[in-house]
Order: structure tokens, then sequence, then C-alpha cells
């Protein structure tokens, strides 16, 4: 048994998993395994991960989703607790102990924290990220609609296989699906020391207004009636 399963959904990712992984090997907190959720990729992305953390486990789906691959990881994690982890972002060192002093609290079920840029960008971009994924995050926990990002999230195993997972129906907002099924367990909490950096490579492709303006409709679509938007094309 170990204490945190980091679990790493993957498909076609050979630009960036390799990254992701080395920021895993320099966090301070070692009592971990990583599963590479990967969904059948085409690519190196399997063969980079073995070589960059030689202790990866593999868990292959033919069958395409996040919801899917996450799911099956966590299945045949050895971690007590659970670290969702978008290849394509490397964690900040600490990040994991950080996490690891919020869970000592019984109460929390769940825990989210900061997402900032990966690569160098635009001051604009790195202030929509800090409204995004710090303030609007926060304000959603303070009235009762938790809204956490799974490229940044931690969740006790236990509870997550009690709730069956992510909703695989869904192919976005699964993770902010999953935190209102979540709050009514217990506790999800904020850690402002738990950082992560992830790429911007849909706001270079889509443009800031494109991007803004996607994530603002959904927000309403999956408030109002459940149903977010299911059409969210892969950027590599």
């Amino acid at each position: 048994m170990v204490e945190i399963s980091i679990i790493i959904p993957t498909y076609n990712e050979e630009k960036y998993i390799g990254k992701t992984l080395e920021s895993i090997k320099r966090q301070d907190y070692k009592d971990i395994e990583v599963i590479l959720a990967d969904s059948n990729s085409t690519d190196a992305t399997r063969g980079i991960a073995r070589r960059r953390y030689s202790k990866v486990r593999l868990v292959v789906k033919r069958e395409r989703g996040v919801g899917i691959a996450c799911n099956a990881a966590a299945r045949t994690a050895k971690g007590r607790l659970l670290m969702f982890l978008d290849a394509d972002t490397s964690i900040t060192r600490g990040l994991l102990r950080a996490y690891i002093k919020a869970f000592a609290d019984g109460n929390v079920v769940a825990a989210t924290g900061p997402i900032v840029p990966l690569e160098s960008a635009k001051k604009s971009v790195k202030i929509g990220y800090k409204i995004v994924s710090v303030y609007l995050v926060k304000a959603f926990m303070k009235i009762g609609k938790p809204s956490t990002i799974s490229s940044n999230l931690m969740v006790r195993r236990s509870t997550f296989l009690k709730l069956k997972g992510f909703n695989t129906k869904m192919n976005t907002y699964y993770d902010w699906d999953l935190s209102n099924r979540l709050k009514d367990i217990g506790k999800i909490v904020f850690v402002d020391g738990a950082v992560a950096k992830t790429s911007v490579r849909r706001i270079e492709k889509w443009g800031m207004a494109r991007y803004f303006a996607f994530h603002a409709g959904n927000v309403i679509k999956y408030n109002l009636f459940h149903e977010p938007e299911q059409n969210y094309e892969p950027i590599r």
C-alpha cells in the first residue's frame, strides 16, 4: 500500500508527459505510485513514460475518454488518496506534502489548488488563470457549489469509488459533477500551497476570447441544465 496514487490520463501526449513525470520525481513526498491512464495512445507517450519514470504503471483502455481511463486506473490504485493530474501539467515541489496536511482533517474528502500557466504567457493570461482557478473556485466553494478542476485534484480513494468516480457520459465538467456529489459526503478544501502549472496550448490555439466564452457558457449549461458541452476538440 502507498499513501498517494497519482493518476494521469493520456492520449498522444508525447510532447508533455516527460516533463510531467519529472515534476513528480522532484517532489519531497515519496510515498506514491504513478499510474498512466492511457486511452490507447498511438504515439510515443507510453514509451517516454517508462523511460522517464521506470516504476510507472500503465492502465490502457481502448475506449477513449478521460473519465473512463481515470475510473479504470482508480479501481487498480493502491493509494489511500488519489491525485488526478493532466498530462500537460507539472506540479510544484511540495504540492503533495501540502495536500497531505489538508487531509489530516478526517472530514476532508477532496482538495484542489491553484493552476498557473506552464509556459511563459501574457499578463492577461496569467490574470485569467488566477481568476478562474483561484478566485472563482473559492467563490463557488463559499456558496456551496464546489467546482474543482481535475488537472489538480486530490480525492480520498474510498469516497471516489463509493461515488463510482467520474461521470463517463460527460466529456467536459465531469470534475465539477464529481465535486457536487462529493460535497454531500464531506469537506472540499482549497490548498493555496498546492500549485500546478498547466499548458496554455488551448488558449494559444483558440485565443483568450473563445476560451473564456466557451467556459462561461459551459458553466451556465452545467448549472442550469446539468448538460455540459460534449464537443471539446483535442489540442495536441
